[in-house]
């Protein structure tokens, strides 16, 4: 482009040479040459501008080319690493007590003060993708009246979230029914619930675990060993327990659920003679700091499976609580008939009341008074309290 202007402006100027020596020769081609002179002068014009484009074109040209150059140079942005996709928490259940127990009128070992650590739970959870994830969860008690220390493998599961109404858990996972009730209790460091206290089943289970949640509606249908968490062994038989909600308004829950099997104790060489079934009902309020619930249920055979003897079990429990700015105040109310075909005057009667403070972020502390009584008409006469502290750490 820069050699043909370059042409272009001497052959312009050659042009005016000659005109200029003809004009030497006459007068009239004076005017020829004034005429040539304001062409040659509009032709410089134009080829200044057409050089100062040239000019600033090359410049945007390399400007863009170190531009492109520093975008492939700089370093990519970074990918999400496993840290980023783990969660590491926490929950621990302790508690500073007197227990006062007696049977038959005479003190019993378990009388005294001191610390238990009943729960501490840590916990990994790992996300692969939208869909996959794992967690573990180890649960580590130690009780300070007989020295047991204890390390178990609660939860070790991985998860596919296919959808809000299908997310399969395969390993060991939360069962349908005791973790439900204890999310709507609020209490579980003060006290298991029912079912829960009384062994008459398990938090969690080694198994398949499918459950979802939708609007209103919410399930879980799991398919265990039956020994419970603490035991992974096989039985002839899987035992299965599901539960089915219902929230018609937002913090008011019904939910029914039930259970079948051996618990795991249907071997080769022990067969069981019964299957064990529970039945199970619960409605509870939560909303607005108020708290209202109750739990019932209704165990056959649960504990008297390798025996030629049936047997029945029933229960019911009641719960209320209030939180205030500062402080929540609660109250329990537990009645049981833990053999009504065997020993139909059994009764176990629990209660408990106490007042609860959050102390800081994932800490709360409550200050309560339990009262147990197991009692029939003729041998059994055990009666147990227990004031003291009770707290809950989450982290």
């Amino acid at each position: 482009m820069r050699t043909k202007m370059l042409a272009v402006a001497i052959a312009t100027g050659l042009t005016v040479s000659s005109f200029g020596a003809m004009a030497q020769s006459t007068s009239a081609d004076a005017q020829q040459l004034a005429d040539l002179k304001a062409q040659l002068a509009t032709l410089q014009a134009k080829v200044d501008a057409l050089q100062e484009r040239t000019d600033a074109q090359s410049s945007i040209n390399v400007s863009t080319q170190q531009n492109i150059e520093a975008l492939q140079q700089a370093p990519a942005a970074p990918a999400s690493s496993w840290a980023d996709n783990t969660k590491v928490g926490g929950t621990m259940f302790a508690d500073f007590t007197n227990i006062d127990q007696t049977s038959n009128g005479r003190k019993t070992d378990a009388s005294g003060t001191g610390l238990d650590v009943k729960r501490f739970y840590l916990s990994v959870d790992h996300k692969f993708s939208d869909i996959w994830s794992a967690n573990l969860t180890t649960d580590f008690n130690y009780v300070s009246n007989d020295g047991q220390t204890q390390v178990f493998v609660k939860k070790a599961y991985v998860q596919g979230a296919f959808a809000p109404l299908a997310t399969l858990r395969v390993g060991s996972a939360n069962m349908a029914w005791i973790p439900f009730v204890e999310d709507w209790y609020g209490y579980r460091y003060v006290e298991n619930t029912v079912t829960d206290r009384l062994k008459y089943g398990n938090s969690a289970d080694w198994g398949l675990h499918l459950l979802g949640e939708s609007g209103m509606f919410n399930y879980q249908v799991s398919a265990i060993n039956g020994g419970g968490y603490k035991n992974p062994s096989r039985s002839d038989h899987v035992d299965f327990e599901g539960r089915v909600g219902l929230q018609p308004v937002k913090g008011l829950m019904f939910a029914v659920g039930a259970y079948d099997g051996d618990l795991g104790k249907d071997t080769q060489t022990t067969p069981t003679l019964h299957s064990a079934r529970r039945y199970d009902a619960m409605a509870a309020w939560n909303r607005d700091g108020l708290r209202l619930g109750a739990e019932w249920f209704k165990a056959d055979n649960w504990k008297n499976l390798t025996t030629p003897a049936t047997d029945t079990a029933s229960g019911y429990s009641l719960w209320g609580s209030y939180d205030f700015t500062r402080a929540s105040v609660f109250a329990r109310y537990d009645q049981v008939k833990p053999s009504k075909d065997l020993d139909p005057s059994l009764k176990d009667t629990y209660w408990n009341a106490g007042v609860a403070f959050p102390v800081t972020k994932g800490v709360k502390v409550a200050i309560a008074y339990k009262d147990e009584k197991l009692r029939n008409n003729t041998t059994v006469d055990v009666h147990t309290r227990e004031i003291g502290a009770w707290t809950e750490v989450k982290f």
